[in-house]
């Protein structure tokens, strides 16, 4: 009688979680109850307030420096919160001025044409989830097919492997997507 209780009490939060959702989805793959549990995974490279000493960028810029393999969200002229991050391997690197022209939580992952070219064997698309390489958010960038996002290889972070999509950890694409807005500039260095 007890274990029913409990296992009504467990149907009733994920329903509470959930509104909406398909009773079939499975909650530990996408969601709130996922994004919990991506706070629990290993950090390689902590998130950190660190000083600032670029004064040409503005509080709420985001600056990637592709050679330090670091994320930076502009907090004022002097204060910066650094992310570790992984780059665009050889071949696959750029530099420039974009824009985040949309945000996604727990995004469908669609390759590119060009990488599809080079991979035919990924699938055409991917629902959002936790074994999907976007990971818990994906931030957009204008006139590219270049995003942040998260990832679901965390070990990544800190190396030169994607095909120029700038990767974190699901933990701080989770932070970071709850700082930037669409319309923030970011600045990718060499």
């Amino acid at each position: 009688m007890r274990s029913h209780r409990i296992l009504a009490l467990s149907f009733g939060l994920i329903i509470t979680l959930y509104p909406g959702q398909s009773l079939t989805a499975n909650p530990f793959e996408r969601g709130a109850v996922a994004d919990f549990f991506n706070l629990f995974r290993q950090q390689a490279i902590p998130i950190q307030t660190v000083f600032w000493k670029h004064p040409q960028y503005k509080p709420g810029d985001v600056v990637v420096s592709t050679k330090e393999r670091r994320l930076y969200y502009v907090l004022s002229k002097d204060r910066a919160v650094e992310y570790g991050d992984g780059v665009g391997r050889e071949g696959f690197t750029w530099s420039g001025l974009k824009t985040i022209t949309r945000k996604e939580e727990w995004p469908d992952w669609r390759p590119p044409e060009q990488m599809l070219q080079r991979r035919p064997d990924l699938p055409r698309n991917m629902p959002g989830g936790i074994d999907n390489p976007l990971g818990a958010r994906a931030l957009y960038l204008a006139s590219s097919n270049y995003r942040i996002h998260g990832s679901n290889e965390p070990d990544t972070i800190g190396a030169a492997v994607s095909s120029g999509c700038i990767r974190m950890t699901n933990k701080d694409i989770v932070d970071l997507y709850s700082r930037v807005k669409v319309g923030t500039k970011v600045y990718v260095l060499n």
